[in-house]
């Protein structure tokens, strides 16, 4: 490739930085460091990086590798967390705080070359850690009551949930590792969703995307809450089914709020929810505790299903929000896990 190509290719590459820096990156040190980076990458490799940056991710790409040693510049980081520092989260300081991805085959010398290691930014999400709670939510000094949310709270999931024979054990035990339902508040639309391969991405609006798209499902009717939640979901998430649990990578531009039993400790009261920020990932399933969980059940919440998900798009619930249940939530999806064998 003629230098001024090459050039051309940093200057675009620059140009999508992000705006603000990490309190301890000057905007000269972080620019020696990154051009010293794009030096060592192969001409395939700095149009694949350009491609992946200037698409912010919106189609699956390949590994971008690079050495493992660190670039050369008054920083030194490694490579990943360089790149996920200047085009994705300023504010990221240490590798232990990103994951790779599913579907990246250069994070562990799984490539087959263990002197280099993938790069793409987008290959890695950072880990979601669980946030200190508010205050539980007071309804009565907030204003006006929420017309959606169920009146009889004991009884909701058991009522729209377990009773439904649809989502029964016996539906899923047909080769996939899990099946994904679909809910507008109480209401589910479409079929159940089998997943066979690893990973799956649920979205409304993913260019080149696969999976589980729900833009196509009709409803004969949504109130404006269902169409602005839905206006949220666009690129979705990515489940995946990793060793020993299963992972949920937050893709879209809102918040999710994730439930399972085994996010909660034992002898809670009630399912903990987590927030999953945008670009972050979380293991929302581990095997090893549900086995302990089986045949369990929550105070005013009935019986909970210890091999499920629960995921919210973009509204939270429980006693930090005016949703007290996830069936008050406009739009969310229900993961029924198989046993793995």
């Amino acid at each position: 490739m003629f230098c001024s190509r090459r050039a051309g290719l940093v200057r675009r590459l620059w140009q999508q930085r992000c705006a603000a820096a990490s309190p301890e990156d000057g905007p000269s040190a972080l620019k020696l460091a990154a051009h010293a980076l794009f030096k060592k990458l192969k001409d395939e490799e700095l149009e694949l990086l350009v491609q992946v940056v200037e698409s912010r991710g919106a189609r699956e790409s390949g590994c971008v590798l690079a050495p493992r040693g660190d670039p050369r510049g008054v920083k030194q980081v490694p490579p990943q967390v360089l790149l996920c520092r200047l085009f994705r989260w300023p504010d990221l300081h240490q590798s232990h705080e990103l994951k790779h991805l599913c579907y990246c085959a250069g994070g562990q010398g799984s490539c087959g070359d263990l002197a280099v290691l993938c790069c793409n930014p987008h290959h890695f999400s950072r880990l979601a850690v669980p946030e200190t709670p508010p205050p539980p939510y007071l309804k009565a000094s907030c204003g006006p009551s929420w017309p959606d949310e169920p009146q009889h709270p004991s009884s909701q999931l058991l009522e729209f949930s377990y009773n439904d024979a649809s989502l029964s054990w016996s539906t899923i035990k047909d080769g996939c590792w899990c099946k994904l339902a679909y809910w507008e508040y109480r209401t589910r639309v479409g079929r159940l969703y089998a997943v066979h391969e690893a990973s799956v991405n649920v979205f409304c609006e993913l260019p080149w995307g696969s999976g589980f798209c729900l833009a196509q499902l009709p409803a004969a009717y949504r109130s404006c809450a269902v169409r602005r939640a839905r206006g949220k979901i666009g690129r979705g998430l990515l489940l995946s089914r990793e060793p020993g649990g299963v992972w949920v990578y937050n893709r879209s531009e809102h918040p999710i709020f994730v439930s399972s039993p085994t996010l909660s400790p034992p002898g809670t009261c009630r399912l903990a929810v987590l927030k999953v920020l945008p670009g972050y990932s979380a293991k929302v399933f581990d095997y090893g505790w549900a086995g302990d969980r089986e045949g369990w059940q929550l105070p005013r919440e009935g019986p909970c299903d210890p091999h499920s998900i629960r995921i919210s798009f973009a509204k939270g619930w429980g006693p930090c929000y005016s949703r007290q249940f996830i069936t008050s939530c406009p739009c969310w999806l229900e993961v029924l896990l198989n046993q793995p064998h």
